[in-house]
């Protein structure tokens, strides 16, 4: 039980190493003190630019991804199912993801890292999950509406996938964790005032490009 401890600690950790803020130290920018002041990939792509905010969440899915394989390719623990403590480890890491030891406890949201998580202990739960994330971008151009939804979708989706009880009360707790951090996001839905990515909606363009001919 010690190692679990441990492990999950070390997850916290390498949660707590924040893509953003290492690259723009690189570039000599704290991008908490721009836009939105949030410490991830979307706050980075509207500040800094596409190819940062590439680097940003690459960062940040691979540090989800590393802290669950610590879990899930370990010995198992009697009791508890390896999904679930994967599930664990990814919320350890993304708790240090959204509050960083390393960083004033000032970070991002935490979705990217849930699709690290999921890439190393249940794939084809990315599918419907990115889809939807996708689906409601598109729709809308809100990038926070569509996190908070595929947030929302994540226990289902696990427990139809894996029939797991407790993978799906964690993955509820994680579902629960991404509501809470684009909670920002759902107070400007209600006041009319949320930025969209208008490039992301390709739709409307085809129309107007239909009516003009």
């Amino acid at each position: 039980m010690l190692i679990i401890v441990v492990k999950l600690l070390l997850a916290y950790l390498i949660g707590s190493i924040s893509g953003s803020l290492i690259l723009g130290r690189m570039r000599g920018v704290d991008i908490r003190t721009q836009g939105s002041g949030n410490a991830g990939g979307t706050n980075a792509f509207r500040t800094q630019g596409a190819g940062f905010a590439l680097g940003v969440v690459a960062i940040d899915i691979g540090k989800g991804a590393l802290a669950t394989a610590l879990v899930y390719f370990g010995p198992p623990v009697l009791g508890v199912s390896t999904l679930a403590l994967a599930f664990a480890a990814g919320i350890a890491c993304a708790v240090g993801h959204i509050w960083p030891v390393f960083f004033g406890f000032r970070g991002g949201k935490g979705a990217a890292v849930w699709v690290g998580v999921l890439a190393v202990a249940l794939p084809w739960a990315i599918v419907p999950l990115v889809g939807l994330w996708l689906l409601v971008l598109v729709v809308t151009g809100w990038d926070g509406l569509a996190t908070i939804l595929a947030g929302a979708a994540l226990p289902p989706v696990v427990w139809v996938l894996s029939g797991d009880m407790h993978a799906l009360w964690l993955a509820s707790a994680m579902g629960a964790l991404i509501v809470y951090t684009h909670r920002a996001n759902l107070a400007r839905l209600r006041h009319g005032t949320e930025p969209r990515f208008e490039g992301a909606r390709f739709w409307r363009r085809w129309g107007r490009a239909g009516r003009s001919r």
